[in-house]
């Protein structure tokens, strides 16, 4: 299960490109530039959130030119089965509200988080090689975007969450009444207990996954979560109403989800990850990568973006993550600036040169 037919119109550097006839493997190639990525990212807005690089969307439309007035991009896919299509799914901007992103599913309007019912996506790229030494937000967010593969709602209670937290602050802030507190906090307390409980659901399986990988060639991870306040709704909703007080001095809540961290050392011998060398954090990563995209594939058409991955490995890693690909039920979408890499699977991929914003079929 995967994407069948892609299309671009007016994205980054693509004025109106098309992918179609694809296939498990799905390799981009072409000169640094000539707009792999913005393929790759292309496919990571078809499910929530701002996609793997987070950016704004008045940034992701098209230009001739600098002094071009903001336009507007459209994005779509069929999600097929077996060389059936199941669905049609698309996300685009209007010109007269370029800030304001819209959703199609068959045809109808649907929001940006109901796409992780249709689409489960995973993504590995460069920018993510830092995250063990980055900040705990950083990780909450990896997270996030993982449970998204096994609680298709939980984009909505993260965003849930973090509104209720903005009004408890600004009615601290402001020493309203207790009676406004009490209900702001009671949403909290339902969101936060529910975003830490998928969390921590998610950390379990990723675990139990990670276990029944081979331990080599890639690092085996261990991961925990580490949960930033209660799990239980009603001892959450508590804390908050009793730290009132400090959270007013702060300015911010110091207690729930806001604050889980997830912690992650190599399995055999508990270094932790952000002391590690930068090919075993690699290293690590990719295994998580894996992991996940085995929850992922559980019933929905679920594909994996891998950026520029395979041109970093080792021949014998590079051998070992195409073996588990394969084998996997995840579509997989990989780049790099030549095909040698990519040789063992070269037979079994769908092909295409990218140069200056086209596509071409090898």
């Amino acid at each position: 299960m995967g994407l069948s037919r892609i299309t671009l119109e007016n994205f980054r550097n693509h004025a109106a490109t098309t992918l179609a006839e694809t296939a498990h493997f799905n390799l981009l190639v072409g000169e640094n530039g000539a707009g792999k990525t913005n393929l790759l990212e292309a496919l990571s807005l078809l499910g929530p959130g701002r996609g793997l690089r987070r950016a704004n969307l008045g940034d992701l439309v098209r230009r001739a030119s600098p002094e071009d007035p903001p336009a507007a991009f459209a994005i779509g896919a069929s999600l097929s089965e077996a060389g059936t299509v199941s669905a049609r799914i698309g996300t685009y901007t209007e010109p007269g509200q370029p800030a304001r992103r819209l959703v199609r599913v068959n045809g109808a309007s649907a929001s940006a988080a109901s796409l992780a019912e249709w689409l489960a996506l995973s993504w590995l790229t460069p920018s993510m090689d830092g995250l063990f030494t980055d900040s705990a937000g950083a990780r909450r967010r990896f997270m996030d975007r993982m449970a998204l593969a096994i609680a298709p709602d939980h984009a909505r209670r993260v965003n849930a969450l973090e509104t209720a937290l903005r009004e408890r602050g600004r009615l601290l802030e402001n020493k309203a009444d207790a009676r406004w507190l009490d209900a702001v906090e009671a949403q909290a307390a339902d969101h936060g207990a529910a975003v830490a409980r998928t969390r921590a659901d998610l950390v379990l399986r990723l675990a139990d996954e990670l276990s029944a990988l081979p331990p080599e060639p890639f690092a085996r991870p261990a991961l925990t979560y580490l949960p930033g306040g209660p799990l239980d709704e009603t001892a959450l909703r508590a804390e908050l109403a009793r730290a009132r007080p400090r959270d007013r001095a702060a300015g911010r809540a110091l207690t729930g989800a806001q604050r889980d961290e997830l912690q992650v050392k190599i399995a055999s011998t508990g270094q932790p990850a952000a002391s590690c060398s930068t090919g075993e954090q690699k290293a690590m990563l990719i295994a998580i990568t894996l992991a996940h995209g085995i929850l992922a594939a559980a019933g929905r058409p679920s594909v994996l973006l891998l950026d520029e991955v395979a041109a970093h490995l080792d021949p014998v890693r590079r051998t070992e993550l195409f073996a588990r690909l394969r084998t996997g039920r995840a579509q997989v979408w990989m780049t790099g600036t030549e095909l040698a890499p990519f040789e063992a699977i070269r037979a079994e991929s769908a092909i295409w040169r990218v140069c200056g914003g086209g596509v071409e079929r090898v």
